[in-house]
């Protein structure tokens, strides 16, 4: 049976990311996939890598668990707003302390290559944003979609990583939403179908 990790990026609980993985969770389960959320607000770490590679700094328990629940997951789900352009500080953080180096993947000796440690696993990314989506692919060139799936999951060999965005949040109804919300809960059942 597949299992599903999902990681609320969003440093409020109380926010659309949120309600966007309990319902991506709620369809994993009607397609009968118990999946597991993580809440990085509710995680007690460092979001700072304090020596960069140079030094290895000491994963709290909550990393230690996460990194765990990353290993045994055969999908990873994503849930976060588009900030800047790019990921919540919070998100980048917990993706530069758990990816790492002999975790994440492995650099060679003498090579400009490197070993992919998460081969085997998909992803899905679930972002919003308040830039329209045609701006920020056309004119942006879609910087945090590119970093997250082509610099960080690809890199690392996650493949194939989905990306679903909704925008633009700002103004936006509540039948739009509702939309949305239910377009995610349709998205966690196919995915496990799939």
């Amino acid at each position: 049976m597949k299992k599903v990790l999902i990681i609320n990026g969003h440093p409020d609980k109380n926010s659309l990311s949120t309600e966007l993985a309990n319902r991506y969770r709620a369809g994993t389960e009607k397609a009968g996939v118990d999946s597991e959320l993580i809440n990085l607000c509710d995680l007690e770490f460092s979001p700072i890598l304090k020596h960069g590679y140079r030094q290895r700094t000491d994963w709290e328990p909550d990393l230690i668990k996460a990194w765990a629940a990353i290993k045994s997951a055969d999908q990873l789900v994503f849930v976060y707003p588009t900030w800047w352009g790019t990921q919540p500080a919070l998100l980048k953080g917990f993706i530069e302390r758990v990816f790492l180096p002999g975790f994440a993947f492995a650099y060679r000796n003498d090579s400009v290559w490197w070993d992919k440690l998460l081969k085997g696993k998909s992803a899905r990314l679930i972002v919003t944003m308040d830039t329209p989506s045609w701006y920020y692919r056309w004119i942006y060139k879609q910087p945090g979609h590119n970093a997250m799936k082509k610099g960080i999951l690809n890199f690392c060999g996650v493949k194939p990583v989905k990306v679903t965005s909704f925008s633009p949040v700002k103004g936006s109804s509540k039948t739009t939403l509702s939309k949305w919300l239910n377009k995610v809960e349709d998205l966690g059942y196919k995915d496990m179908k799939s």
